[in-house]
Protein backbone atom coordinates (compact mmCIF):
# COMPACT_ATOMS: atom_id res chain seq x y z
CA UNK A 1 0.00 0.00 0.00
CA UNK A 2 1.19 3.78 -1.02
CA UNK A 3 1.55 5.64 2.49
CA UNK A 4 3.05 8.91 0.43
CA UNK A 5 1.50 12.19 1.69
CA UNK A 6 0.12 14.55 -0.71
CA UNK A 7 2.60 17.14 -1.63
CA UNK A 8 1.85 20.83 0.19
CA UNK A 9 0.80 23.24 -1.58
CA UNK A 10 1.68 26.59 -2.63
CA UNK A 11 -1.23 27.65 -0.46
CA UNK A 12 -0.20 25.79 2.43
CA UNK A 13 3.44 27.77 2.56
CA UNK A 14 1.50 30.88 1.54
CA UNK A 15 -0.88 30.17 4.73
CA UNK A 16 2.80 29.66 6.87
CA UNK A 17 4.32 32.89 6.04
CA UNK A 18 1.32 35.16 6.11
CA UNK A 19 0.44 33.82 10.14
CA UNK A 20 4.42 34.20 10.70
CA UNK A 21 4.35 37.49 9.53
CA UNK A 22 1.18 37.93 11.16
CA UNK A 23 2.58 36.79 14.63
CA UNK A 24 5.71 38.77 13.84
CA UNK A 25 3.54 41.98 14.13
CA UNK A 26 1.91 41.22 17.60
CA UNK A 27 5.28 40.37 18.98
CA UNK A 28 6.09 43.99 17.89
CA UNK A 29 9.29 42.55 15.49
CA UNK A 30 9.57 44.12 12.27
CA UNK A 31 9.87 40.71 10.65
CA UNK A 32 11.60 37.32 10.86
CA UNK A 33 15.04 36.04 9.29
CA UNK A 34 15.19 32.65 8.44
CA UNK A 35 17.97 31.11 7.02
CA UNK A 36 18.48 27.18 6.05
CA UNK A 37 17.16 24.81 7.99
CA UNK A 38 13.62 23.25 9.25
CA UNK A 39 11.97 26.61 9.45
CA UNK A 40 12.88 27.72 6.12
CA UNK A 41 11.86 24.26 4.76
CA UNK A 42 8.20 24.02 7.13
CA UNK A 43 7.72 28.31 5.66
CA UNK A 44 8.29 28.06 1.90
CA UNK A 45 9.56 24.55 1.32
CA UNK A 46 12.96 25.38 -0.04
CA UNK A 47 16.09 22.96 1.69
CA UNK A 48 19.31 23.94 -0.16
CA UNK A 49 21.16 21.19 -1.57
CA UNK A 50 24.03 22.11 0.72
CA UNK A 51 24.74 24.32 3.66
CA UNK A 52 27.18 26.74 2.92
CA UNK A 53 28.62 30.01 4.03
CA UNK A 54 26.46 31.92 0.95
CA UNK A 55 24.12 33.59 2.13
CA UNK A 56 20.51 32.53 1.79
CA UNK A 57 17.67 34.69 3.60
CA UNK A 58 13.64 34.52 3.49
CA UNK A 59 12.49 37.69 4.71
CA UNK A 60 8.66 37.88 6.46
CA UNK A 61 7.54 41.62 6.89
CA UNK A 62 4.17 42.53 8.21
CA UNK A 63 2.09 44.23 4.92
CA UNK A 64 4.93 42.78 2.35
CA UNK A 65 5.00 39.63 0.29
CA UNK A 66 7.73 37.07 1.20
CA UNK A 67 11.40 37.34 0.11
CA UNK A 68 13.81 35.16 -0.55
CA UNK A 69 17.41 35.90 -1.02
CA UNK A 70 19.35 33.44 -2.57
CA UNK A 71 23.37 32.52 -4.34
CA UNK A 72 23.02 33.23 -7.71
CA UNK A 73 24.23 29.83 -8.24
CA UNK A 74 21.74 28.42 -6.21
CA UNK A 75 18.76 30.42 -7.70
CA UNK A 76 17.65 27.66 -10.13
CA UNK A 77 17.14 25.50 -6.99
CA UNK A 78 15.20 28.10 -4.90
CA UNK A 79 12.46 28.33 -7.85
CA UNK A 80 12.21 25.07 -8.29
CA UNK A 81 11.07 25.02 -4.62
CA UNK A 82 7.22 23.76 -4.02
CA UNK A 83 6.78 27.04 -2.33
CA UNK A 84 9.00 29.34 -4.63
CA UNK A 85 5.92 30.62 -6.62
CA UNK A 86 4.76 32.58 -3.10
CA UNK A 87 7.89 34.17 -2.18
CA UNK A 88 9.83 36.94 -4.35
CA UNK A 89 13.23 35.13 -5.46
CA UNK A 90 16.21 37.76 -5.43
CA UNK A 91 19.96 36.86 -5.78
CA UNK A 92 23.51 37.87 -4.96
CA UNK A 93 26.25 36.95 -7.02
CA UNK A 94 29.78 35.78 -6.00
CA UNK A 95 32.23 38.96 -5.56
CA UNK A 96 29.11 40.60 -4.34
CA UNK A 97 28.26 41.87 -0.71
CA UNK A 98 25.85 39.46 0.02
CA UNK A 99 24.68 41.71 3.32
CA UNK A 100 24.79 45.15 0.95
CA UNK A 101 22.29 42.74 -1.06
CA UNK A 102 19.68 42.36 2.28
CA UNK A 103 19.82 45.80 3.54
CA UNK A 104 17.11 46.66 0.82
CA UNK A 105 15.17 43.94 2.13
CA UNK A 106 15.36 45.23 5.92
CA UNK A 107 14.35 48.15 7.96
CA UNK A 108 17.29 50.17 9.17
CA UNK A 109 16.78 50.35 12.38
CA UNK A 110 14.25 47.19 12.17
CA UNK A 111 13.67 44.45 14.90
CA UNK A 112 13.68 41.15 13.74
CA UNK A 113 13.56 37.65 14.84
CA UNK A 114 16.23 35.61 13.33
CA UNK A 115 16.26 31.50 12.93
CA UNK A 116 18.33 29.59 15.77
CA UNK A 117 20.13 27.98 12.84
CA UNK A 118 21.85 31.11 11.66
CA UNK A 119 24.90 31.21 11.64
CA UNK A 120 26.90 33.58 13.63
CA UNK A 121 28.59 34.77 10.50
CA UNK A 122 25.82 35.81 8.99
CA UNK A 123 24.37 37.56 11.86
CA UNK A 124 27.33 39.84 12.31
CA UNK A 125 27.68 40.69 8.76
CA UNK A 126 24.01 41.90 8.92
CA UNK A 127 24.91 43.74 12.13
CA UNK A 128 28.17 45.49 10.24
CA UNK A 129 25.27 46.41 7.45
CA UNK A 130 22.73 47.79 9.41
CA UNK A 131 24.23 48.85 13.12
CA UNK A 132 20.75 49.93 14.46
CA UNK A 133 19.10 47.11 13.71
CA UNK A 134 18.02 44.59 16.85
CA UNK A 135 18.13 40.90 16.58
CA UNK A 136 15.93 38.18 18.77
CA UNK A 137 16.00 34.02 18.76
CA UNK A 138 13.08 33.02 17.07
CA UNK A 139 12.70 30.43 19.70
CA UNK A 140 12.62 33.25 22.24
CA UNK A 141 10.34 35.56 20.43
CA UNK A 142 7.98 32.90 18.71
CA UNK A 143 8.66 29.52 20.02
CA UNK A 144 5.68 28.07 19.17
CA UNK A 145 5.60 29.25 15.25
CA UNK A 146 5.69 25.74 14.29
CA UNK A 147 4.08 24.42 17.41
CA UNK A 148 0.37 23.55 15.90
CA UNK A 149 0.11 21.10 13.14
CA UNK A 150 -2.46 21.21 10.83
CA UNK A 151 -4.41 17.68 9.34
CA UNK A 152 -1.80 17.10 6.56
CA UNK A 153 0.76 17.87 9.22
CA UNK A 154 -0.49 15.61 12.02
CA UNK A 155 -1.19 13.15 9.17
CA UNK A 156 3.06 12.90 8.09
CA UNK A 157 3.20 11.89 11.89
CA UNK A 158 0.94 9.62 11.76
CA UNK A 159 2.30 7.75 9.14
CA UNK A 160 6.00 8.23 10.49
CA UNK A 161 4.62 6.79 14.33
CA UNK A 162 2.60 3.62 12.31
CA UNK A 163 6.41 3.11 10.53
CA UNK A 164 7.75 3.03 14.42
CA UNK A 165 5.75 0.83 15.78
CA UNK A 166 5.84 -1.46 13.06
CA UNK A 167 9.85 -0.86 13.24
CA UNK A 168 9.28 -2.38 17.41
CA UNK A 169 7.00 -5.09 16.42
CA UNK A 170 9.46 -6.58 14.36
CA UNK A 171 12.54 -5.97 16.50
CA UNK A 172 10.82 -8.17 18.91
CA UNK A 173 11.55 -11.21 17.20
CA UNK A 174 15.38 -10.39 16.56
CA UNK A 175 18.03 -12.19 19.09
CA UNK A 176 19.11 -10.08 21.73
CA UNK A 177 21.49 -12.59 24.20
CA UNK A 178 24.82 -12.44 22.91
CA UNK A 179 24.56 -9.30 20.93
CA UNK A 180 26.14 -5.73 21.35
CA UNK A 181 24.37 -2.96 21.59
CA UNK A 182 25.40 -1.24 18.73
CA UNK A 183 23.91 -4.55 16.47
CA UNK A 184 20.83 -4.27 17.85
CA UNK A 185 20.48 -0.57 17.06
CA UNK A 186 21.76 -1.06 13.68
CA UNK A 187 18.56 -3.22 13.53
CA UNK A 188 16.41 -0.41 14.64
CA UNK A 189 18.13 2.04 12.08
CA UNK A 190 17.65 -0.50 9.40
CA UNK A 191 14.42 -1.28 9.89
CA UNK A 192 13.42 2.32 9.81
CA UNK A 193 14.90 3.07 6.46
CA UNK A 194 13.13 0.09 5.27
CA UNK A 195 10.00 1.93 6.19
CA UNK A 196 10.30 5.01 4.80
CA UNK A 197 11.99 6.99 7.23
CA UNK A 198 15.45 9.17 5.59
CA UNK A 199 16.49 9.92 9.01
CA UNK A 200 17.28 7.56 11.61
CA UNK A 201 18.08 7.87 15.31
CA UNK A 202 18.42 4.07 17.46
CA UNK A 203 19.70 4.08 21.06
CA UNK A 204 20.04 0.82 22.72
CA UNK A 205 20.75 0.49 26.80
CA UNK A 206 20.86 -2.45 28.70
CA UNK A 207 21.33 -3.48 32.14
CA UNK A 208 23.03 -0.70 33.79
CA UNK A 209 23.90 1.52 30.77
CA UNK A 210 19.34 1.48 31.17
CA UNK A 211 19.83 3.37 34.05
CA UNK A 212 21.77 6.61 32.25
CA UNK A 213 18.94 8.77 30.55
CA UNK A 214 21.13 9.75 28.29
CA UNK A 215 23.41 6.52 27.45
CA UNK A 216 24.67 6.32 23.96
CA UNK A 217 24.56 3.07 22.24
CA UNK A 218 27.93 1.05 23.00
CA UNK A 219 29.53 -1.98 22.54
CA UNK A 220 28.12 -3.90 25.83
CA UNK A 221 26.66 -7.60 25.06
CA UNK A 222 23.74 -8.14 26.30
CA UNK A 223 22.68 -10.98 28.58
CA UNK A 224 19.43 -12.77 30.20
CA UNK A 225 18.56 -10.42 32.83
CA UNK A 226 18.88 -7.22 31.00
CA UNK A 227 16.38 -4.66 31.27
CA UNK A 228 16.77 -2.86 27.69
CA UNK A 229 15.75 0.56 26.48
CA UNK A 230 14.93 0.86 22.64
CA UNK A 231 14.58 4.78 22.23
CA UNK A 232 14.71 5.47 18.65
CA UNK A 233 12.95 7.00 15.42
CA UNK A 234 13.78 9.50 12.80
CA UNK A 235 12.24 11.37 9.97
CA UNK A 236 9.87 10.29 7.17
CA UNK A 237 8.66 12.93 4.56
CA UNK A 238 10.21 15.24 6.21
CA UNK A 239 8.05 15.29 9.87
CA UNK A 240 9.28 12.79 12.84
CA UNK A 241 8.62 9.47 14.60
CA UNK A 242 10.03 8.90 18.44
CA UNK A 243 9.23 5.75 20.04
CA UNK A 244 10.40 4.22 23.22
CA UNK A 245 9.69 1.04 24.54
CA UNK A 246 11.02 -1.13 27.37
CA UNK A 247 11.75 -4.94 27.40
CA UNK A 248 13.42 -7.38 29.02
CA UNK A 249 15.94 -10.28 28.15
CA UNK A 250 14.18 -13.39 30.02
CA UNK A 251 12.04 -13.53 32.64
CA UNK A 252 11.99 -10.25 35.18
CA UNK A 253 12.34 -10.05 38.36
CA UNK A 254 9.06 -8.72 40.24
CA UNK A 255 10.55 -5.55 41.13
CA UNK A 256 11.24 -5.06 37.52
CA UNK A 257 8.01 -5.24 36.73
CA UNK A 258 6.89 -3.26 39.35
CA UNK A 259 8.82 -0.46 38.16
CA UNK A 260 7.72 -0.87 34.63
CA UNK A 261 4.44 -1.26 35.80
CA UNK A 262 4.40 2.20 37.96
CA UNK A 263 6.04 3.82 34.71
CA UNK A 264 3.30 2.71 32.54
CA UNK A 265 0.93 4.45 34.98
CA UNK A 266 3.03 7.30 35.05
CA UNK A 267 2.69 7.68 31.41
CA UNK A 268 -1.18 6.94 30.68
CA UNK A 269 -1.53 9.54 34.02
CA UNK A 270 0.24 11.92 31.54
CA UNK A 271 -1.39 10.83 28.34
CA UNK A 272 -5.22 11.60 30.39
CA UNK A 273 -4.20 15.04 31.09
CA UNK A 274 -3.44 16.16 27.61
CA UNK A 275 -6.51 18.24 26.46
CA UNK A 276 -6.95 21.86 25.68
CA UNK A 277 -6.44 24.24 28.08
CA UNK A 278 -4.10 21.79 30.23
CA UNK A 279 -1.44 23.28 30.45
CA UNK A 280 2.44 21.54 29.99
CA UNK A 281 3.82 22.01 33.64
CA UNK A 282 0.32 19.92 34.12
CA UNK A 283 0.95 16.98 31.83
CA UNK A 284 4.27 16.98 33.58
CA UNK A 285 2.60 17.13 37.01
CA UNK A 286 0.58 13.79 36.42
CA UNK A 287 3.66 11.93 35.14
CA UNK A 288 5.15 12.48 38.11
CA UNK A 289 2.46 11.89 40.77
CA UNK A 290 2.43 7.86 40.53
CA UNK A 291 6.47 7.66 40.43
CA UNK A 292 6.48 10.34 43.38
CA UNK A 293 3.92 8.51 45.75
CA UNK A 294 5.51 5.61 45.07
CA UNK A 295 8.76 6.31 46.54
CA UNK A 296 10.72 6.35 42.96
CA UNK A 297 10.53 10.52 42.67
CA UNK A 298 14.19 11.14 42.69
CA UNK A 299 14.86 8.69 39.96
CA UNK A 300 12.47 10.64 37.36
CA UNK A 301 15.00 12.86 36.41
CA UNK A 302 13.70 13.43 32.69
CA UNK A 303 11.35 15.98 31.60
CA UNK A 304 7.87 14.29 30.26
CA UNK A 305 8.21 15.52 26.87
CA UNK A 306 8.88 17.62 23.58
CA UNK A 307 6.91 18.93 20.90
CA UNK A 308 7.70 17.09 17.68
CA UNK A 309 7.41 18.38 13.81
CA UNK A 310 9.95 19.04 11.29
CA UNK A 311 12.58 18.50 13.82
CA UNK A 312 12.42 15.50 16.67
CA UNK A 313 12.93 18.21 19.71
CA UNK A 314 10.59 21.51 19.70
CA UNK A 315 8.40 23.47 21.88
CA UNK A 316 6.69 23.12 23.21
CA UNK A 317 8.09 21.05 26.65
CA UNK A 318 6.43 19.45 28.95
CA UNK A 319 8.49 20.23 32.15
CA UNK A 320 7.65 21.63 35.60
CA UNK A 321 8.50 25.28 34.59
CA UNK A 322 6.50 25.48 31.04
CA UNK A 323 3.28 26.97 31.47
CA UNK A 324 2.34 26.88 27.65
CA UNK A 325 -1.39 26.11 27.37
CA UNK A 326 -2.40 23.15 24.93
CA UNK A 327 -4.02 23.82 21.77
CA UNK A 328 -5.69 21.35 19.40
CA UNK A 329 -3.18 20.03 16.86
CA UNK A 330 0.17 20.71 19.36
CA UNK A 331 2.35 17.02 19.16
CA UNK A 332 4.92 16.08 21.05
CA UNK A 333 6.30 12.79 22.69
CA UNK A 334 4.62 11.87 25.92
CA UNK A 335 7.05 9.94 28.22
CA UNK A 336 7.69 8.66 31.71
CA UNK A 337 10.57 7.16 33.09
CA UNK A 338 12.51 5.96 36.28
CA UNK A 339 16.32 5.33 36.04
CA UNK A 340 17.86 3.24 39.29
CA UNK A 341 21.77 4.28 39.37
CA UNK A 342 24.04 1.46 38.59
CA UNK A 343 21.00 -1.09 38.42
CA UNK A 344 18.26 -0.23 35.47
CA UNK A 345 16.04 2.31 33.72
CA UNK A 346 12.53 1.73 32.62
CA UNK A 347 10.73 4.31 30.09
CA UNK A 348 7.79 4.31 27.63
CA UNK A 349 7.17 7.70 25.28
CA UNK A 350 4.43 8.03 22.32
CA UNK A 351 3.53 10.88 20.27
CA UNK A 352 0.64 12.12 20.89
CA UNK A 353 -1.21 15.31 19.46
CA UNK A 354 -4.08 17.46 21.39
CA UNK A 355 -7.65 17.45 20.03
CA UNK A 356 -10.77 19.43 21.18
CA UNK A 357 -11.46 15.92 22.45
CA UNK A 358 -8.34 15.50 24.54
CA UNK A 359 -5.24 13.39 23.98
CA UNK A 360 -4.96 11.20 20.90
CA UNK A 361 -2.36 8.70 20.63
CA UNK A 362 -0.35 8.22 17.20
CA UNK A 363 1.43 5.33 18.33
CA UNK A 364 -0.38 2.09 18.75
CA UNK A 365 1.96 -0.63 19.90
CA UNK A 366 1.58 -2.56 23.09
CA UNK A 367 3.09 -0.46 26.19
CA UNK A 368 3.24 -3.91 28.44
CA UNK A 369 6.61 -5.20 29.40
CA UNK A 370 7.88 -7.43 26.23
CA UNK A 371 10.19 -10.64 26.65
CA UNK A 372 12.93 -11.12 24.29
CA UNK A 373 14.93 -14.21 23.66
Amino acid sequence: MDDTPAPFTEADYAARMSRAARDAAETRLSGLLITPGPDLTWLCGYRPTATTERLTLLVLSPGSEPRLLVPSLERPDAEAAPGADAVRISDWRDGQDPYAAATGLLLPNGRYGVADTTWALHLLGLQEALPLTTYRPLTVVLPLLRAVKDDHEVARLASAAAAADAVYEEILSVRFTGRRESEVATDLARLLRERGHSQVVSVVASGRNSAHPHHRTGERTLKKGDMVILDFGGLKDGYASHLTRTVHVGEPTDEERTVHDLVRTAQQAAFAAVAPGATCQEVDGRARGPIEDAGYGEYATEPSGHGIGVTAHEPPYLTAREETFLVPGMCFSIGSGVYLPGRFGVRIADVVTCTADGGRRLNATDRGMAIVA
